[in-house]
Order: C-alpha cells, then sequence, then structure tokens
C-alpha cells in the first residue's frame, strides 16, 4: 500500500480520502516516513511540520464524518516551495542571516490551498533568493537529483522538483521568473505549470519584485505528477478559471528545423516522436513564433534591471558588502555568508544593468512584443524543450547561463521565451536518455489558452513517459 500511494497523484488521493478508503493521517504518515528516508540523500525538505500536519489530518479525518462540504484538497499532504511564506515556518531565501525568521500570514497562494483542505509537510530547498538555476545555499546546502544525486535538480523550485519525483508528497508549489519551474520539471521527470502574466497573486512571495516587466515574467503553478493536478491547483490558486478551449481550433507549432539553438540527440529525439505522434490528429506547423531570439536577451536586461540592486541589499542584509569582494572570498577560502552563485549573478546583473535610455526602449519594445506574440498563439500551441540537454552535473547550468561568454543566449531561449512574453507553459516528460535520465518539452501558449496547454499535455502524457517515481 505504501509504495502505491506514494505513486498516487493528489486528485486521486483526494478521492481516496473523501471516500474513506484511506484516512489522511494514514497518508501523511506515509509520505513523513518517506521523506524521512529520502531527504539524507537529496535534500529536498528544509523546514518540517510533520507534528503540525498530523494534528490537521486528524482533524481532516474527523471533519468526514459530517455532511459539510470538503475542500477538493482535503486531507492531502503536499510540499511548499521555501520562498512562499507560510505562517509558522521561516521564509529564508537560503541566508543564513534569516535563519530565525518566522513568517505570520501565509502567502496569498499558500492560504487559498489551505483553505481547500491541503496539508503542508513542509518548505523545499530554493538556491539564494530563487536567483539562480542551482538549488544550493550556504544555510540549506545542495539539493540532489534522485534520479543521480550527482547531477542537477535545476532550480529555483529545485526542491520541490525533488521531492516530487521522489514521492515525498502528492504535489508541491512552485514559481518562475527564469525557469524556476521548468528547470527542475524537465531535470527530475515531473510535470509542472507556470502560469501567465498576473493570473496569481504574488503576495507573500519571496523576495519580492516591485518591477513591473519583472513582475511580468513571474508566474505560480504546480509541480506535479499529473497533468490534472496542474489543472487543479491552477484552479484553485489563479484569480480566473481559464475559459473551454477546442483542441480542434488549434495549429500546434512544433520547433525542429526552426529551433535554431543546439539540443542534444535525447531531445531531438522527443521532439521527433512528438512530432510523429501529433501529425496524426492535427496540423502541424514548423517556425519561430515573434520575437524568439529576442526573448533570451530581453530577459537578461529585465533580470538586470537597476543592476539587481534590490536583491543585493536583501542578500547582504543589515551590513552591506561588495559582490566581487564575497565571490573572490568565497572562492579563495570558502568564508563568504553567501554562496559564491548569488554573488556571481549579482556581478553578472551589474555589469549587464541598463541604462535609462536602454531600460525605455524595453519597455517600448516589450509593449509592442506582448501584442504581437498575443496575436499569434491566439489560436496556436508551441512545442519546445525546455533545455538542451538532461540534467547536467552539478554546476553546469551556472556555468552555461552566467558565462561572461553569454553563452545564455543559445541556452535560454527555450526558457525565456515565456517568461519575457509572460506566457502560460507546461512541462511534460516526455522520454528518458540511455542514462534513465528524463526528457521534457514544454507547451506554452497565450493567457487565456491555459485550457488547451493542459488538454494536449494529456495527450502527450498517455502517449510518452508522463511521471515516474525515482526509488532511491
Amino acid at each position: 500500500m505504501d509504495k502505491s500511494l506514494l505513486d498516487l497523484d493528489a486528485t486521486e488521493l483526494a478521492r481516496q480520502i473523501s471516500q474513506n478508503e484511506i484516512s489522511s493521517l494514514e497518508a501523511t504518515e506515509t509520505y513523513i516516513a518517506h521523506v524521512e528516508k529520502i531527504n539524507p540523500t537529496i535534500n529536498c525538505l528544509v523546514e518540517d511540520r510533520f507534528t503540525l500536519a498530523r494534528e490537521e489530518a486528524k482533524k481532516a479525518d474527523d471533519a468526514l464524518k459530517d455532511d459539510t462540504p470538503k475542500g477538493r484538497l482535503h486531507g492531502v499532504p503536499i510540499s511548499m516551495k521555501e520562498s512562499f511564506n507560510v505562517a509558522g515556518m521561516k521564509t529564508t531565501g537560503g541566508l543564513p542571516y534569516r535563519k530565525d525568521m518566522v513568517e505570520k500570514k501565509d502567502a496569498e497562494v499558500v492560504a487559498r490551498l489551505r483553505k481547500e483542505g491541503a496539508i503542508i509537510l513542509g518548505k523545499t530547498n530554493t538556491p539564494v533568493l530563487c536567483y539562480y538555476q542551482e538549488t544550493d545555499n550556504k544555510l540549506y546546502g545542495l539539493t540532489r537529483n534522485p534520479w543521480d544525486v550527482s547531477r542537477t535538480v535545476g532550480g529555483s523550485s529545485g526542491g520541490e522538483g525533488a521531492i516530487i519525483a521522489a514521492g515525498g508528497a502528492s504535489v508541491g508549489l512552485g514559481g518562475d521568473i527564469g525557469g524556476s519551474i521548468r528547470f527542475p520539471s524537465h531535470f527530475n521527470g515531473v510535470i509542472g505549470f507556470k502560469s501567465g502574466n498576473r493570473q496569481i497573486s504574488y503576495d507573500g512571495s519571496f523576495p519580492p519584485f516591485d518591477n513591473d516587466l519583472q513582475i511580468q515574467m513571474l508566474g505560480f503553478g504546480a509541480i506535479a505528477k499529473s497533468v490534472r493536478d496542474t489543472r487543479l491547483v491552477n484552479e484553485i490558486i489563479a484569480d480566473t478559471i481559464p475559459a473551454n478551449c477546442e483542441l480542434s481550433d488549434f495549429t500546434i507549432n512544433v520547433l525542429n528545423n526552426s529551433l535554431k539553438y543546439p539540443v542534444n540527440q535525447s531531445t531531438r529525439n522527443a521532439i521527433l516522436q512528438v512530432t510523429a505522434h501529433l501529425k496524426k490528429d492535427f496540423k502541424l506547423i514548423d517556425e519561430q513564433p515573434p520575437y524568439y531570439e529576442e526573448a533570451a536577451p530581453l530577459w537578461q536586461v529585465i533580470m538586470s534591471i537597476n543592476g539587481a540592486k534590490e536583491a543585493a541589499e536583501i542578500a547582504f542584509g543589515p551590513n552591506p558588502i561588495k559582490p566581487t569582494q564575497e565571490y573572490l572570498k568565497e572562492l579563495r577560502s570558502n568564508s563568504s555568508p553567501l554562496h559564491r552563485y548569488i554573488t556571481r549573478v549579482l556581478i553578472t546583473a551589474n555589469m549587464m544593468k541598463p541604462s535609462p535610455t536602454k531600460l525605455k526602449k524595453t519597455e517600448e519594445f516589450i509593449a509592442r512584443g506582448n501584442r504581437m506574440v498575443a496575436s499569434y498563439l491566439g489560436n496556436k500551441l508551441l512545442i519546445l524543450p525546455v533545455y538542451h540537454t538532461p540534467a547536467p552535473p552539478h554546476g553546469t547550468v551556472m556555468k552555461e547561463v552566467f558565462s561572461p561568454l553569454m553563452t545564455y543566449k543559445k541556452y535560454m531561449p527555450f526558457i525565456a521565451y515565456a517568461n519575457t512574453w509572460g506566457l502560460p507553459t507546461l512541462t511534460i516528460p516526455i522520454l528518458e536518455d540511455a542514462g534513465g535520465l528524463p526528457i521534457s518539452l514544454q507547451i506554452i501558449s497565450k493567457i487565456g489558452n491555459e485550457d488547451a496547454i493542459f488538454k494536449l499535455a494529456e495527450i502527450l502524457e498517455q502517449e510518452f513517459r508522463g511521471y515516474k517515481r525515482a526509488i532511491l
């Protein structure tokens, strides 16, 4: 029973709890025992609330004795990215000086999930301030991929990707401003959905963003075992439930010959297999969407606004210090309170800081591009890779995305497109490479076409790999 329970998605577990086929307490105890088993190996959960979770599970079971309506996740144990405030828990951003900062109020997305009966098991690891795509920090350390612990989980929702891949919770929640849901979903072989621009409240998400261009790039959503769970969580936390779409009305743009940027052969195989399957029932095209090549450079400019001064101020806390000095100190003697990755990112942001003139031109370009991209995607679904390889060894993604050689221009376009243009996107595992590492693709469209994204993802989920639990 334990093994099958760990494989259940949240939708099915909620059904079984509601029908008294399993108790919430039994499910919660099973997940707690499993997390205690896997966490020493992969370091995904950084703060637990197991005692409170048990108490909440008992109350959830007692509540089933009456006829009052229950929430859609009643009694279901879930995990939470460390960057979302949970009342009574810490939100540290991986910074040692914040290790005792306990939040008093739930983030809006957390409150909505709890209102539907979800039980939070604990919070999962992130990079410092969620600012890079490798999950490692000075406070909690390195999170490891459950398919191969020598490889990255991605970031910034890396702890979520790892815990769901290993079956440590029924579903989790992530955020994404630069691939932070999609990197972990792809590298860990789970399903992840990022919402479009301003579809979900960012109240209580850390660190805060107040620049309109950066807010446009930010999205939230489930990291899950099934497409239907990503839909369910989106319906719970989004301000608007997407309208019904007919897939037959859509043209599917699968980039293969038009891809331009490099991918390895396993990723190419995923594209070819999906193309072969979909062309039987859908109209397919293969063309670059508007502003495809501009997306990654624009993403870098937007993330470098003001030289990431606000992030630097949070990172350095009450004692302002210089990123370059801290980076060199860390390289020489491992003696900085800050992980070398965050200081490296801040140095890059300062170097790439746009001038007022460039920023104004960027704002105007984004405004025009938003209109053209939305028009193009009105009746189209776009299928792209997530990254050019499966999960690489720890540290590789940092070298590729934050290289002085600006290699992000060839490695970030697939990710940047949905962020730069504020688009909803879902990552779905398609196959595994020869070494057993998952390979995913992402489905992108405009806001309002989320239903079509979910429907197409369900077709791919049924035909291809979908979710498989990593056995540790």
